[in-house]
């Protein structure tokens, strides 16, 4: 059985910003995922706020190709009107974001959600780790 992720905006970006001591985690994540030992979902949302948040960093062009090569590594689950209303209806959960994060996770299938932000996520109905933890699980798996 392959494992599947779905990987949190804060992830990709400890990736993309080199945010330590953060990275190296999320690198060897995004890295088992591209080498398809695991297969990873990203949000479609997460793509729009992460071209947003990389703008002080990366010309346009560049964070094109920054989330062209994202989408290239990760299948990306879209966010559609039956999300929405599950997601505002959810009151477990306090952040809209995050919850919707979660019903992109139950229509990947996903194993797991990793994420920096474990408390946003206790509501979840599917288990949330950090990334030293998905880490952790890679190895056990020998992916």
């Amino acid at each position: 059985m392959e494992l599947r992720i779905l990987v949190d905006t804060n992830i990709l970006l400890d990736y993309l910003l080199d945010r330590e001591p953060h990275e190296k985690s999320a690198r060897t994540i995004i890295k088992a995922c591209h080498q398809k030992k695991m297969e990873g979902c990203v949000a479609a949302h997460s793509i729009t706020n992460i071209f947003y948040i990389l703008r002080k960093n990366f010309s346009i062009e560049e964070r094109r190709d920054i989330l062209l090569d994202i989408c290239k590594i990760f299948y990306v689950e879209g966010i559609d009107v039956k999300k929405l209303r599950y997601a505002l209806a959810n009151e477990d959960f306090l952040d809209f974001e995050d919850c919707l994060q979660m019903e992109c996770a139950k229509s990947f299938h996903a194993d797991y959600i990793v994420s920096r932000n474990l408390e946003d996520f206790k509501s979840s109905d599917i288990p949330c780790v950090d990334a030293d933890e998905m880490c952790r699980i890679i190895e056990s798996h020998q992916l």
